[in-house]
């Protein structure tokens, strides 16, 4: 089929990335944007504009909070044809509680979950959630978005496509075909080591990207080898679920041989309990990590069958002075705070997980590593991008001589994923600071309302995208690339200008307070949006200076 196995790796590399790019572009900047979440959570909402907060104490704080809450209506919503008969009014019967926090969180994250009376299944249960302030014990608004923790994150690994977890197996396949197509990159590319360093942005359209195509994928090739290969780790659970299909009965013993064995067990008792001091068990758990040299802040801490004679206490370090994503676990009977186990150190398999999960999670504290993730995966958009414009710049004057449509649709595909991506990003982030508190009756909640504005912005932009694509069929540039960079441009200065109008933080107020998360926000969008208007004066510029194809004209006469 090919003369030889190069040839054969330039089509692989070409069509693969074609396919599947579009899907890999959304994982690597929604991936970047990622590796800030919180810090965006505190820009769309205002309330949770204050320094981040360690574990409060439970015995004061937590658990007269946890006592208050009740499953969520989605969660019934869920679970009402799953029951056989009526689901009570009031669930008594507590499993789980469960505190979450980072060194980057002002807030913090409760859960609980209920055993369901009667339920199909008796293993599924009803959960409740609840954001709070860890210096009162409020409540903070339960239709709020988290738009950096709770939109964008999921995003860059599920596309927010929840159903049958269609979106986890779209962007699993994506991030496969992206280990071929470095692999198949670096067989094309000989000379890889001259490409590193070669890019000549005054040559013309096509020499130049596909210059800044090679740059981006060869000085970043092991971060996207790396994520790609790490991603599909963290969900091989997913993709390859042996334990809960196959497996089931024997998942189900191990799981009770485990509590044998560990001492935590793994059913109720049916016997009535109280729950011991759990600030005590809390100082007993920071003792035993100091003496260990270890940092004694909590990162989570969960009850487990409370209120039963076999309940237990987890608390787990938050086990940010080191990159592997370990809590050095220790377990107290909850009836009397008596220390059931401290996790072993992990095995060497484990060790080797830990530390590929840690390093794609980045829960660590190193800001700079930080940046160099966000530049990492902005680097493979840069890539992506331009794979796209190369593909087209190669064949749009061919097909339009042909009279043949399909760089035309590649082009407006593009010009939607890439600028189309940010302008639904900036979408709903202004729809954060425009919608208000309170809507009126009958509409979706606020959150949900910002996320369908998102997908709106961007279908709108696909939209502008293929009306204005016309040109790229008689092999002209498609002028929706810097007409969409001027509407970015626009968005990012407007954004920025409602977080000041409607919260009052404005640039010289968050950067004379140090405040690093709101401010860093707005100075991020600011210059993306400058990067956009630059962009924008270039396309326009060599648009105009393009010169006309040679025969195009009495092409399309004869076509026609």
């Amino acid at each position: 089929m090919f003369p030889n196995f190069r040839l054969a790796m330039a089509w692989l590399h070409t069509w693969f990335g074609l396919a599947l790019g579009f899907v890999l572009m959304a994982c690597f900047f929604f991936g970047a944007l990622s590796v800030f979440d919180r810090e965006i959570d505190r820009w769309a909402i205002p309330q949770s504009r204050f320094a981040p907060q360690p574990m409060p104490s439970f015995d004061k704080l937590l658990r007269p909070v946890f006592e208050d809450m009740q499953p969520s209506k989605q969660s019934l919503d869920f679970m009402r044809d799953r029951v056989n008969g009526a689901l009570p009014e009031r669930f008594d019967t507590v499993r789980r509680w469960g505190a979450y926090t980072t060194h980057r969180d002002p807030v913090l994250g409760l859960f609980a979950g209920y055993e369901v009376p009667n339920a199909k299944d008796p293993e599924q249960g009803v959960w409740g959630n609840r954001t709070i302030d860890p210096r009162s014990g409020a409540a903070l608004p339960d239709d709020r978005l988290k738009i950096g923790s709770q939109f964008f994150y999921p995003l860059h690994y599920s596309l927010n496509l929840r159903w049958a977890g269609l979106g986890t197996w779209i962007v699993g396949f994506a991030a496969l075909v992206m280990l071929a197509a470095l692999v198949s990159g670096v067989v094309m590319h000989r000379k890889i080591f001259r490409e590193f360093f070669t890019f000549r942005p005054k040559k013309a359209t096509q020499r130049s990207t596909l210059d800044l195509h090679n740059m981006t994928g060869v000085l970043a090739l092991p971060f996207h080898f790396f994520f790609a290969f790490t991603g599909l780790v963290i969900f091989a659970g997913i993709y390859f679920p042996v334990s809960h299909t196959q497996l089931e009965p024997l998942h189900e013993l191990h799981e009770k041989l485990e509590a044998e064995e560990t001492g935590l067990p793994h059913d109720r008792a049916g016997v009535a309990a109280p729950l011991a001091s759990v600030d005590a068990m809390v100082a007993e758990a920071q003792r035993r990590w100091a003496a260990k040299d270890m940092a004694g802040e909590v990162g989570f801490l969960a009850v487990q069958h409370v209120g039963d004679a076999n309940g237990y206490v987890s608390i787990y370090r938050a086990g940010t002075d080191r990159i592997a994503l370990v809590g050095d676990g220790i377990h107290f009977k909850a009836s009397t705070g008596e220390v059931l186990r401290e996790d072993p150190p992990p095995t060497a398999v484990d060790s080797v997980n830990t530390f590929l999960t840690g390093l794609h999670l980045q829960h660590f504290r190193h800001w700079l590593l930080r940046w160099l993730y966000v530049l990492g995966g902005l680097m493979g958009c840069v890539c992506i991008a331009t794979g796209f414009i190369f593909f087209v710049e190669k064949r749009k004057k061919q097909h339009a001589r042909q009279g043949s449509q399909g760089a035309r649709v590649v082009d407006a595909l593009a010009v939607t994923t890439v600028t189309g991506m940010l302008l639904a990003s900036l979408t709903i982030l202004i729809a954060n600071r425009l919608l208000p508190d309170v809507l009126p009756a009958g509409w979706p909640p606020r959150g949900d309302l910002e996320q369908y504005l998102f997908w709106a912005g961007w279908v709108a932009a696909m939209a502008h995208a293929f009306v204005r694509s016309a040109p790229v069929a008689q092999g002209r540039r498609n002028p929706a690339w810097h007409e969409q960079c001027w509407a970015v441009a626009a968005m990012a200065v407007a954004t920025v200008l409602l977080n000041w109008v409607t919260t009052g933080d404005h640039l010289l107020k968050t950067l004379g307070a140090g405040y690093w998360p709101v401010a860093g926000v707005d100075l991020f969008i600011l210059a993306g949006g400058a990067l956009a208007a630059w962009t924008a004066r270039r396309l326009k510029q060599r648009a105009q200076a393009a010169p006309a194809v040679p025969g195009l004209a009495a092409a399309e006469a004869a076509h026609a």
